[in-house]
């Protein structure tokens, strides 16, 4: 199968290529920053490039975009001309060539606003039928691209499968708060409770939502490590987050306290991947009682393919204060 790979230098497109590459498989990479994934250089913003790398194409993995981090150092325009507009090419160039799927990736970040809880409210139960109240040009530009994806399928009958991923970059924290309190590692263990994937199981559910794809036609889902929280924990999670965890898996308490390490004392949201589970027929290996297991055992958690990517940075320049001026 010939298959299009978008944004081959980043995380999840150069893990995704490194794994396609080990089937029978041609792929397109392509990329503006030329990288040992990148096939093609040139941006997804120009469609006579984008119409070039589509001929033959029989599937497309569309994970560039620009990101959250971005937002200080980009303009507006800009997060438009990439997310929007280059989606739009795509989907274009995708359709005239009667490309069999299309997957998108998307991000939880565009539920925004949605998460905000009044007060005295209980943690957000995150599924796919929360409506996404955007907060930022990076949110927006995601939902719209996502509701492109679902006007090629209703208006050219093009099987589009929209997979909004939660954190799987290896890179600090962007709250100052949360990088002063906890050491980096502390933090990510924690954020497998509720809103990070491991990049190895983001591939996956890449993989398998292209398998499904055209059984499914249009679907949007949750890329999330599987939580191991329930909906009746949500008003303890928001106030005493260690009393919940320590009962769902009473183990961590230990291995926890031996490292140094704290867990949050709030849990605001909880991301479900229940649906992606169900529909995808996909099961995330790397979720946190996997992390307690291997800190028993004295291992890495990560997976093979995290540690071999391993961090790339957004920006060529160094800040004074943290990854990205980003809060």
């Amino acid at each position: 199968m010939k298959i299009l790979v978008t944004g081959s230098t980043g995380h999840l497109g150069e893990a995704l290529i490194r794994t396609l590459q080990n089937g029978a498989h041609q792929i397109v990479g392509i990329d503006r920053a030329a990288s040992p994934f990148t096939s093609d250089e040139g941006s997804i913003t120009d469609r006579a490039f984008v119409t070039q790398c589509m001929k033959g194409v029989e599937a497309v993995f569309h994970t560039a975009t620009l990101h959250k981090p971005h937002i200080e150092t980009h303009t507006r325009q800009d997060f438009v001309d990439t997310n929007v507009t280059g989606t739009l090419n795509l989907l274009e160039a995708a359709a005239a060539a009667k490309v069999g799927a299309f997957v998108f990736t998307s991000t939880t970040s565009l539920f925004g606003d949605a998460l905000t809880q009044e007060k005295g409210a209980p943690a957000v139960w995150v599924t796919e039928d929360l409506t996404p109240i955007p907060k930022n040009i990076y949110g927006t530009t995601k939902t719209a691209a996502e509701d492109l994806c679902q006007l090629f399928n209703r208006n050219h009958g093009l099987a589009c499968i929209i997979l909004r991923t939660s954190r799987f970059f290896p890179e600090q924290d962007d709250n100052k708060l949360v990088r002063d309190a906890l050491s980096d590692a502390n933090v990510k263990a924690n954020e497998f409770l509720f809103r990070r994937i491991d990049i190895e199981d983001a591939v996956d559910a890449h993989l398998r939502a292209l398998k499904k794809a055209s059984a499914i036609g249009f679907g949007r889902y949750i890329i999330s490590a599987t939580t191991p929280f329930m909906r009746e924990d949500l008003s303890a999670l928001l106030t005493n987050a260690a009393t919940v965890v320590r009962q769902r898996i009473p183990t961590y308490e230990e291995i926890y306290k031996k490292r140094g390490w704290e867990m949050f004392p709030s849990i605001s949201r909880v991301y479900v991947n229940e649906r992606a589970r169900h529909d995808l027929d996909w099961q995330p290996r790397y979720d946190f009682q996997h992390i307690i297991k291997c800190l028993v055992e004295g291992r890495d958690y990560r997976s093979p393919l995290t540690a071999l990517i391993g961090s790339k940075g957004y920006h060529e320049q160094i800040f004074s204060d943290g990854p990205y001026p980003v809060e």
